[in-house]
């Protein structure tokens, strides 16, 4: 059955490039950015998984753990990385699940035997997964293998994610943090006034914007 969100994701054990992981006990507290590549020593994936390499302070600023998957053993994985490393500029410093018999990627989803691009389903999508410290799905995204992933989006998304569980909001299109933020149609105007003291501009009774709250993670 697919993963929905609001759904608590599945655990799972498997070898990986940092050791043996139980998927659980391995994200404890944090949050956690699930994704799936559909081979190693290939181009787009390779730029990938260095961006992701690049952005290792911003993942602990967020306390966001990335993990990464493929359908490739753990020795492919070791060899790749030195190629990763060496042409993107990024250390590589968190796990990357090997998963040849494509238990955890049937589990989670990631295998889509009709697109054109996956070898009939031998081959992963480029699945993001991102998994709040209940072990909760919070977003989902599918990319075809062709298109590389947007990092600087899924960041965007988790700041969003971060802001709005612990406050009464919502954010906008095209919102950034630090751009003015939406209040949830359910508060009344009596309660935004105590929840947002510093105002808010009312469009439409069912839209008003106010500064964006202080985030919590």
């Amino acid at each position: 059955m697919a993963l929905r969100l609001g759904d608590k994701v599945p655990d799972f054990e498997a070898d990986s490039t940092t050791g043996k992981i139980k998927f659980y006990e391995w994200a404890g507290d944090s949050w956690v950015v699930f994704f799936s590549h559909p081979a190693d020593y290939t181009p787009v994936c390779t730029t990938e998984l260095g961006a992701v390499g690049k952005l290792s302070e911003e993942w602990k600023k967020l306390n966001v753990k990335p993990i990464a998957l493929s359908v490739d053993p753990v020795d492919s994985h070791h060899g790749w990385i030195k190629d990763i490393e060496e042409t993107q500029h990024a250390k590589i410093n968190y796990p990357i699940v090997a998963d040849p018999s494509k238990k955890i990627s049937d589990l989670y989803g990631m295998i889509a035997p009709n697109a054109s691009d996956t070898l009939a389903g031998k081959l992963t999508v480029r699945s993001v997964f991102v998994i709040d410290p209940q072990k909760v799905l919070r977003l989902t995204l599918t990319y075809p293998a062709s298109t590389g992933r947007n990092f600087d989006e899924i960041i965007r998304v988790i700041k969003s994610l971060q802001l709005t569980t612990h406050s009464k909001v919502a954010t906008p299109a095209n919102w950034k943090e630090g751009d003015d933020v939406v209040i949830l149609p359910f508060v009344s105007n009596e309660e935004a006034k105590t929840l947002f003291p510093e105002g808010f501009k009312e469009v439409k009774p069912y839209l008003r914007l106010t500064k964006q709250p202080k985030s919590s993670h």
